[in-house]
């Protein structure tokens, strides 16, 4: 029999369908699964309780999903300060293409280390620089998800398109095209579980529409359906990538997108930010997902993506940190906010509401990443991912509202978080980590990166 922890007296947030809240509830977690979850104390008589929590001045929220993400610039954090994307990627291109792998694990665990702490237990990653003899760069990534014990989804990600052929990286930072699909599939085989409870997922993801070819793109689709994984991509992010698609091929993104393949319930995309009713009918009628990005939309001054317009559509929409060189934070939770006042700003004060910012940071990132029938929400028989958010103290203790307390509100430091019934943090540290070694570790490394790119 598995051994249980009992959370109880705690507010309870479960975003199921009918986004059930109990002011006064409890949550039994049996090894890695939910056993209950519902109002008052727990059952009396229950066996092997290890752990009982007192979760008073709590909320319990399913964890935090992360739907996009690139690790390895948390060791670049601060540079090309107020530049639009395409100069930012041409400023950022030189020094990225520089990284190697212990460059790539430093980074991995701080920008996994900060999400963690901040309440997230699903991870993504989107990593598509692959330096010649820089060693095994996604292995770094899958490594520091490990020790972390955070469930990840890596997306093996490519270019192919170089400067010399009208792309916007320098041609030393990209791969031939069949290099690029035969390492995809490598990290399939090697490294995706498909099983229920899974700690790993593997993703193809070429980056963008102007970095790969036409025939990565529709290659890389047939791969990824026919091993069974999912796809993802940068789409729609600026009005210049849109103008690149159509001097290119003749078409705006989403058809350029459909053209190839790329559109699908197998396939989520970064930011879409720019899109028309088409295009947005078009990702609702084939279920396509959107990883909101809102922070980083902000930073590069991309604009402000219609988030309202893609759920009222039925479009499945989660939440992203974006690379930390264009989202300093890292933090996922702080998402919900910003995409809650982002979204207002373009779309009036009612455009999102505290429980749908919840809902696009849970449920949401769990269905662009096809996992709402393991994580997402608190029910019964899903896997143990939550969060204990503490809300008595002097930043929340006023906002009667939990979950307004949580997204309206300051950061809330995180009392407990588990993955798959296991503390990953526990009084807002992790518990696996050394948080004091990895500041060191990212450091150390983005300074080794800085003096090899002649930037210090």
């Amino acid at each position: 029999m598995s051994n249980r922890i009992v959370i109880e007296n705690c507010s309870i947030a479960t975003v199921d369908a009918d986004d059930t809240e109990y002011a006064t509830g409890h949550v039994v977690v049996a090894g890695n699964l939910i056993e209950s979850v519902a109002a008052g104390p727990a059952p009396a008589g229950l066996e092997n309780v290890t752990r009982r929590i007192d979760g008073t001045g709590h909320l319990v929220t399913p964890g935090l999903v992360n739907t996009h993400h690139h690790f390895y610039q948390w060791i670049t954090r601060g540079l090309a300060q107020n530049s639009n994307l395409f100069n930012w990627l041409v400023e950022l291109y030189p020094t990225w293409a520089r990284i190697d792998e212990p460059m790539v694990y430093a980074a991995a665990s701080g920008s996994l280390g900060v999400m963690a702490r901040g309440g997230v237990t699903t991870a993504m990653d989107h990593h598509y620089v692959f330096p010649r003899g820089a060693g095994d760069l996604l292995g770094a990534e899958i490594r520091a998800a490990a020790e972390l014990g955070v469930r990840f989804t890596a997306a093996r990600g490519s270019m192919d398109r170089g400067k010399s052929d009208g792309g916007l990286p320098p041609d030393f930072a990209v791969e031939t095209t069949e290099g690029a699909l035969l390492a995809t599939e490598e990290a399939i085989d090697t490294h995706h579980d498909a099983s229920f409870g899974s700690m790993l997922h593997i993703a193809a993801a070429p980056c963008s529409p102007f970095s790969v070819s036409t025939e990565l793109l529709r290659e890389a689709a047939v791969l990824a359906r026919r091993k069974g994984v999912r796809l993802h991509t940068h789409g729609s992010e600026t009005v210049e990538e849109e103008k690149f698609c159509h001097e290119l091929f003749g078409m705006g993104p989403t058809d350029y997108f459909e053209s190839t393949g790329w559109l699908g319930d197998d396939v989520w995309m970064a930011h879409c930010v720019h899109m028309n009713d088409s295009d947005i009918a078009a990702f609702a009628r084939t279920g396509t997902g959107v990883a909101h990005c809102p922070s980083s939309n902000a930073r590069l001054a991309a604009g402000i993506a219609r988030v309202p317009d893609m759920l009222a559509a039925g479009v499945p929409v989660g939440l992203g940190v974006d690379g930390t060189a264009s989202n300093e934070s890292g933090e996922l939770h702080t998402e919900l906010r910003n995409a809650l006042l982002i979204n207002r700003l373009g779309g009036g004060e009612r455009a999102l509401n505290a429980r749908q910012a919840l809902r696009l940071g849970t449920y949401g990132g769990a269905r662009v990443l096809g996992r709402t029938a393991e994580i997402g929400s608190l029910e019964a028989g899903k896997l143990a991912d939550l969060v204990l958010w503490k809300l008595d103290g002097m930043a929340h203790a006023s906002i009667a509202d939990p979950v307004a307390a949580l997204v309206f509100g300051a950061a809330a430091p995180v009392t407990l978080s588990l993955v798959n019934g296991v503390p990953v943090v526990e009084n807002n540290r992790l518990t696996r980590a050394d948080e004091d070694a990895i500041a060191r570790l990212t450091r150390t490394e983005a300074q080794r990166l800085a003096r090899i790119a002649g930037l210090a």
